[in-house]
C-alpha cells in the first residue's frame, strides 16, 4: 500500500503543481470526491469549486479551478482544468466584489442576460472565495 499519490495540476498555460500528496479534495460534477493513496481509478468531470490538498510534510494547498478532466490511475491524479488560480494568488477584496456584482445581476437581470453565465460567475467567484479563505486559514 503506498503512503503518497503523485498529484498533477494544470491548465491550458501552466502547469500549477506536480508533487507527492497524502490527500485532496476535488470538485466534481455531482459533488467532491475525497482522493487518499491507491485510490481505484477514475475519469471525471470537474465542476466549479476550491479543491485542495495535503503534501506529505503537512502542507495544504487550495486552488479554484473551473471545468476540465480528472484522472486517478495508478498513484496519478491529474487534475486537467479550464481555469485555476492558487488560492495565494487570489486577490479575496476582488472576488469579494465580484461575487456581489454577479449576485446583483441575479436580482435585477437586465433584458437578453444569460441566466447561465450569470450562475456560472456567482459560482467561480465563491470558489475564488473559498480557495483564498482555505489557503489563509489552512484549511481542507
Amino acid at each position: 500500500m503506498a503512503d503518497t499519490f503523485e498529484i498533477e495540476i494544470a491548465t491550458p498555460e501552466r502547469l500549477l503543481a506536480r508533487e507527492k500528496a497524502i490527500r485532496a479534495q476535488i470538485p466534481l460534477e455531482g459533488g467532491y470526491v475525497g482522493v487518499l493513496p491507491d485510490h481505484a481509478a477514475l475519469l471525471g468531470l470537474l465542476d466549479i469549486g476550491a479543491m485542495t490538498y495535503t503534501t506529505p510534510d503537512d502542507h495544504r494547498f487550495s486552488i479554484a479551478i473551473r471545468g476540465g478532466f480528472l484522472e486517478i490511475l495508478d498513484n496519478h491524479v491529474r487534475v486537467l482544468t479550464d481555469f485555476a488560480e492558487k488560492g495565494q494568488e487570489i486577490d479575496s477584496t476582488q472576488a469579494e466584489k465580484d461575487l456581489k456584482h454577479a449576485q446583483e445581476a441575479m436580482v435585477n437581470p437586465a433584458l437578453g442576460m444569460d441566466i447561465a453565465a450569470a450562475l456560472i460567475a456567482i459560482k467561480h467567484a465563491q470558489a475564488r472565495i473559498d480557495a483564498a479563505r482555505k489557503q489563509v486559514n489552512h484549511e481542507e
